[in-house]
């Protein structure tokens, strides 16, 4: 039996997050002697959270990676990476002006990232809280948003129109799936307790696979969308079998999108 560690553990209140996490932070599975302190923080403030170097363990935008590689390890599980995910560039429906400002999910965001690599012309990108920026949109506060999350499931209920499917044209770009966010560990950790941890997040990812009712508790106590239909949609987009592991696919991804080796 493995000694008792409590790890502190960032994650997103996010469907994907919640749903990965639940059996291993509420004990369904064997958790090696780990315990977690839980914190739930939107992208951003988890990515600073990451750059303040505050965490044993966190979730964070891919993009971020190559700002924090000599305090974090990217670990091979919990990532968000896949096809037909990615963030998605809307206005306000019925509007013709010329898109020069934007509200985007933060400045280290993937979602950023994508936004300097596939419209460069595009300047000036003010950071907002995910959850906010479609009400911004819509209320005609920037000419455009970049929604992620649950925004991309609901945003056709909104006074709103997709202008750019990001995700679909970096994989026309490099026919690779996108990488979102991904899970580190830091540096500081003994190398035996971040293997444990690995091991323990892939198991609760496969629990909550094979049973995928248990965490709907847990999921619905932080989801923004608290609609069924929603969550699942989430879940089912971005956790896959990148999620168990990055496999050969999902690092040729990463490095593509960071210049980070992994």
């Amino acid at each position: 039996m493995s000694s008792s560690e409590v790890l502190r553990l960032n994650i997103s209140p996010c469907p994907n997050d919640t749903f990965m996490f639940d059996a291993a932070v509420n004990g369904r599975i064997d958790t090696e002697g780990l315990k977690f302190e839980v914190s739930f923080h939107d992208i951003e403030e988890l990515n600073s959270r990451v750059l303040a170097g505050d965490v044993d363990l966190s979730k964070i935008s891919t993009a971020l990676l190559p700002e924090v590689t000599e305090r974090y390890v990217l670990l091979d599980s919990g990532s968000a990476l896949g096809r037909g995910n990615g963030p998605l560039l809307v206005a306000r429906s019925g509007e013709d002006r010329p898109v020069r400002h934007i509200a985007v999910p933060g400045l280290h965001t993937t979602a950023n990232l994508l936004m300097k690599r596939l419209y460069p012309q595009i300047e000036k990108r003010t950071p907002m809280l995910f959850s906010e920026i479609a009400q911004a949109v819509e209320r005609g506060d920037f000419d455009a948003g970049v929604l992620i999350h649950e925004g991309r499931f609901v945003y056709s209920r909104r006074n709103l129109t997709l202008l750019a499917d990001l995700g679909l044209e970096w994989e026309q770009r490099t026919s690779l799936p996108l990488p979102l966010g991904s899970i580190v560990a830091s540096k500081r950790l003994p190398e035996l307790t971040r293997l444990r941890f690995e091991r323990v997040l892939r198991r609760s990812i496969e629990h909550a696979f094979a049973h995928p009712a248990a965490s709907r508790q847990f999921v619905k106590a932080h989801a923004q969308e608290m609609d069924d239909e929603v969550i699942d949609k989430h879940i089912a987009l971005f956790v896959n079998d990148y999620s168990l592991s990055l496999g050969q696919e999902g690092r040729r991804a990463v490095e593509l999108l960071t210049g980070v080796v992994v």
